[in-house]
């Protein structure tokens, strides 16, 4: 019968399958002190489980669930700046182009989402109000499933009373909604599902989301993040160890991860234009572009902050100091 080397930890840790988490997966790279058990799982799946059963020992969590729970004293995880997920969310708004031309027509209009408060929808929501003057009181917000109907809000809300928010149809989608043109937008991490994906006047709101995306970085900045990972707070707390071991170690699987990319005797992903790609990649954002940790992610952290707690989402606006477990706000250097 097998055995855990002494004084190893065997925690369990959910996360997505991605090259910057595969070194983990594989063995590769090690977090010291563990023994740990990975469930490969898509974001909703993770965050409905962490958020609602505290399944999971580690756990990639979605940033905006970690702050409506953090601000109200009552997350079970404490957060460590590994940002497993980063996007610029121009992608993420789709509208009906037969009625919206540009941001400034969505006043008045309805517009679909999987969750009020989905970390993507935050970014979404920011972008509309700083840039095009869209603020959230414009429109009207229902909420539904892009796939699936009768998705619930994984977190009960308190939300501003001049924001207005209904549900879908019991039986009916979000999708399904916007190809029938019953709502005018969407906003969503995921695009538009089934008849709606096909559907010639349902398209990005940004006819260029990449050059958008790259004027708003250059005018900002920020390089928006999505995910962060969190600590079972008791553990930590037993073992004040953990969550610097935890940023150790996926930071160690994130630069596997960018060396490999940057091989390209064979590339590692299946797409062309990876040689380009990365080229722009580091032209415009540096050759640390996807960064974990507090220092060069400050000014990105306060600006969501900011936002989060002005769309009524933080019970209060978290500091950057209370954002994540004291030990993981610096490291040795050699």
């Amino acid at each position: 019968m097998n055995s855990l080397p002494v004084g190893k930890l065997r925690l369990s840790v959910a996360m997505g399958d991605y090259d910057r988490t595969r070194a983990l997966l594989d063995g590769r790279v090690l977090i010291d002190g563990v023994e740990p058990v990975f469930m490969t799982l898509s974001p909703e799946e993770t965050f409905f489980r962490a958020m609602r059963q505290q399944a999971f020992d580690i756990s990639e969590l979605s940033l905006s669930s970690y702050l409506v729970k953090a601000s109200r004293g009552e997350c079970p995880y404490v957060a460590v700046p590994v940002f497993l997920s980063r996007a610029f969310r121009h992608t993420s708004i789709w509208v009906r182009k037969d009625r919206i031309r540009t941001p400034q027509d969505l006043k008045g209009k309805r517009v679909g989402v999987p969750e009020y408060q989905l970390t993507a929808n935050v970014w979404a929501r920011a972008i509309l109000q700083d840039d095009h003057g869209v603020h959230p009181r414009d429109i009207t917000w229902v909420r539904g499933g892009i796939e699936t109907p009768g998705r619930p809000e994984k977190i009960a809300l308190t939300l501003p009373a001049d924001v207005r928010l209904e549900d879908a149809p019991a039986d009916r989608t979000i999708s399904d909604l916007i190809d029938a043109g019953e709502i005018d937008g969407f906003i969503a991490p995921r695009p538009p599902a089934g008849a709606a994906a096909r559907n010639p006047q349902v398209r990005w709101l940004f006819d260029d989301p990449t050059a958008a995306a790259q004027d708003w970085y250059r005018r900002t900045g920020i390089f928006p993040i999505m995910h962060v990972v969190g600590v079972r707070r008791e553990l930590a707390a037993q073992h004040p160890w953990l969550p610097a071991a935890v940023l150790k170690a996926f930071t160690q699987a994130k630069a596997a991860a960018l060396d490999a990319l940057a091989d390209t005797s064979a590339t590692k992903v299946t797409l062309p234009f990876v040689e380009e790609q990365l080229k722009a990649a580091r032209d415009t954002l540096g050759d640390d572009f996807w960064s974990y940790g507090v220092d060069g992610n400050e000014a990105t952290l306060r600006f969501f902050l900011r936002h989060h707690h002005a769309q009524g989402l933080s019970a209060r606006e978290l500091a950057l100091d209370q954002l994540f477990d004291p030990t993981t706000y610096e490291s040795h250097r050699i």
